[in-house]
């Protein structure tokens, strides 16, 4: 009986909570703009995201080409981001720097698109060694990574370019992280070139990154994969010479991961 109690209490405070919010999307429509873009500040000022999110909606339908549509849009991306609609709030961004390309503040519509893209990947940011390599998705996280590139790029000398750097840094160390553990991946599945393939890749893509070291470690493995000896050498003496306490190293011969036997610098 107390269960059909509370559920009954339940369903009536949704109820009212709808009503309340019928209401006041009612009282919304009776405002002038000026008034509604009050109210809007006053919801932000009072971290009521998702009433100014509604607020902000209904000023940009009524008023889109209203005094303060523009400042609007920029708080919708920020209300969206704010309730963790992060595909809305890159898709506000992506509108406004759309129409708005020599906007002022266009800066910030970039970064904060960069921003929603981190944190939909957050994820796959912190977990990224807890995932089976075939089944990670790292979309979200190369799209921050373009994003603040862009911010970087673009407005060198903008408030957010500092952040958007420190953030390029991290980004770039995951996304080179994840095309070794494809690499990884291929040699395990004794996919040599490709593995040989993605070793390049980062080495090419991101040189200034940790990975750059392991990667010269995955393309040993894979010329030996491929009995490419000649370039299996070159390849190891690289990663010799920039990491000689690499684990596969042994003073200077390599024990792969996946293939039997070793390599070594003095063999013929």
């Amino acid at each position: 009986m107390r269960a059909i109690s509370l559920s009954a209490l339940a369903l009536a405070a949704v109820m009212l909570a709808g009503c309340a919010s019928s209401q006041s999307q009612e009282q919304d429509k009776e405002l002038t703009e000026q008034q509604l873009y009050q109210n809007i500040q006053s919801s932000l000022d009072n971290g009521r995201y998702s009433a100014a999110v509604t607020q902000l909606e209904t000023l940009d339908n009524r008023y889109p080409f209203g005094e303060y549509a523009q400042q609007a849009q920029l708080e919708l991306i920020y209300g969206y981001y704010q309730v963790g609609n992060w595909e809305a709030s890159r898709a506000a961004a992506s509108r406004f720097i759309r129409l708005h390309p020599d906007h002022p503040q266009v800066d910030y519509a970039y970064y904060m698109r960069g921003m929603a893209a981190w944190e939909s990947g957050r994820f796959s940011l912190e977990s990224l060694d807890l995932i089976d390599i075939s089944k990670r998705d790292l979309g979200a996280t190369r799209d921050a990574y373009v994003d603040f590139g862009e911010v970087v790029r673009r407005f060198p000398d903008s408030a957010y370019a500092p952040d958007a750097r420190q953030r390029i840094i991290f980004l770039r160390n995951v996304l080179a992280r994840h095309e070794l553990q494809i690499g990884d991946f291929y040699l395990r599945k004794q996919a040599y070139l490709a593995a040989v393939n993605r070793g390049r890749w980062v080495l090419e893509h991101y040189p200034q990154t940790p990975a750059t070291r392991d990667a010269l470690a995955v393309m040993v493995e894979g010329y030996m994969g491929l009995d490419m000896k000649k370039e299996a050498r070159q390849a190891l003496a690289e990663l010799i010479h920039n990491d000689p306490d690499n684990a596969r190293l042994n003073g200077n011969t390599f024990k792969p991961r996946y293939l039997n036997g070793s390599l070594s610098l003095e063999e013929h």
